[in-house]
């Protein structure tokens, strides 16, 4: 653990050299995400790799280690446990996973009309144990059906909920975070979700993964919502965004080919990872939700952040 002057002195260089960006070469960019905390730590979100695991669980988990990831997070925490074994014996740490949204939103109705079904035997309470017996520090609610989101009112009901889950993870000793998409910036009756969200959540109970493509997606500058969320973001997704890709909200109407490797897109990570240092985000995750070839472009994405 760093002391707090050391601390001081840490976030007093981070701030310096976060205003020499526009100055630095690309290979001093590259330099410098390589000695950035996070890159010691980086993860990748287990989503990137979904249809590898389905065909060879260990063999991709094998994968991400020899890529060179230090974790993983998962994507509930039924594939937690699964994986918990296998990842011991290779190192890699799990410290965050998703878990599904309709445990927030009580609505597994709506949840079964895109064949999403309850697992059996399991309540919130379930999940929030088994997150703690798997040794995780975080739980994230990412999502909601267009259903469950029509209004400003919908947003003002669901956050009142994630709040009541906050409470029990809390209890568990676990943090709870919100992930967004690009739906909660498409303005409903003039105002932004999002606000609402940041409004309504309760700051004791619920922090932020901000995921940097979607806010990008939105017409939202990631680096901008990182300092209007200061000391509320705890975890980020590390995404690029395919160069001319329009404002769009709606999740199911993004091309694949605007999901881009670290480095390849327009996304200014350097300033992201930076100003993340400063702003207390705790762990990054590497995330590409579409790919021709997922273990190539993870492997693509952390060779950005350690070539020199």
């Amino acid at each position: 653990m760093k002391t707090k002057n050391n601390r001081r002195r840490f976030l007093q260089q981070s701030a310096a050299i976060a205003t020499t960006l526009p100055l630095l070469s690309a290979k001093n960019i590259h330099t410098m995400l390589a000695a950035s905390p996070y890159y010691k730590e980086i993860g990748l979100q287990l989503y990137t790799v979904r249809n590898q695991l389905s065909e060879d669980f260990e063999g991709t988990l094998r994968a991400i280690k020899e890529a060179g990831y230090f974790q993983i997070e998962g994507g509930d925490t039924i594939q937690v446990k699964k994986a918990l074994p296998i990842t011991k014996d290779l190192g890699l740490a799990i410290r965050s996973s998703f878990f599904q949204w309709s445990f927030v939103t009580e609505r597994w109705d709506l949840a079964k009309t895109v064949g999403i079904e309850k697992p059996e035997g399991y309540t919130i309470e379930k999940v929030i144990d088994e997150a703690a017996e798997s040794g995780l520090s975080y739980l994230i609610f990412g999502y909601m059906l267009p259903q469950e989101r029509s209004t400003l009112d919908d947003y003002r009901k669901v956050a009142d909920k994630a709040n009541a889950v906050g409470e029990l993870c809390k209890k568990a000793g676990i943090k709870l975070c919100y992930h967004n998409h690009a739906f909660e910036f498409g303005k409903i009756d003039g105002t932004l979700p999002y606000d609402i969200l940041i409004e309504r959540f309760d700051n004791d109970l619920i922090r932020f993964e901000l995921d940097v493509f979607w806010s990008s997606l939105a017409g939202y500058d990631p680096v901008k919502l990182m300092k209007k969320l200061k000391g509320r973001i705890r975890l980020l997704h590390l995404k690029d965004k395919l160069e001319g890709t329009p404002v769009i909200f709606d999740e199911q109407k993004v091309p694949e080919e605007a999901f881009k490797e670290l480095g390849n897109g327009v996304v200014d990570l350097a300033k992201v990872i930076k100003l993340a240092e400063k702003i207390g985000v705790e762990q990054c995750m590497v995330e590409q939700d579409q790919s021709p070839d997922p273990i190539e472009s993870i492997q693509t994405s952390i060779a950005y952040m350690k070539e020199v």
